[in-house]
C-alpha cells in the first residue's frame, strides 16, 4: 500500500507502523546496507590498486644509458 510522504512522516512520528510494515522497512534497509557494503568493498579494491607501490624497474632512459655506456676497465699494468 502506498501512502503520501506526509502521512508516512506522521506515522513515523507517532509510531503508527504495523509490525508487517516495520519488517518490510527493515528488509529494505538491510538490502540497501548490503548493496552499499558491496560497493564500498569494490571501491576499496580499486583505491588499493591505484595507491599500491609498484616495482617498475629502471626507467627507459636509465636502462638505455646503462647498455650504451662505454665500459671502463682498470688496467693493472702501468
Amino acid at each position: 500500500m502506498l501512502y503520501s510522504l506526509s502521512y508516512q512522516m506522521y506515522k513515523q512520528e507517532h509510531g503508527l507502523e504495523t509490525a508487517a510494515e516495520q519488517r518490510a522497512a527493515d528488509a529494505r534497509a538491510g538490502e540497501a546496507a548490503a548493496a552499499f557494503a558491496v560497493a564500498l568493498g569494490g571501491l576499496r579494491l580499486v583505491i588499493g590498486r591505484v595507491l599500491r607501490p609498484r616495482d617498475r624497474g629502471r626507467p627507459a632512459d636509465e636502462a638505455a644509458d646503462a647498455v650504451t655506456a662505454p665500459a671502463r676497465i682498470m688496467s693493472s699494468a702501468r
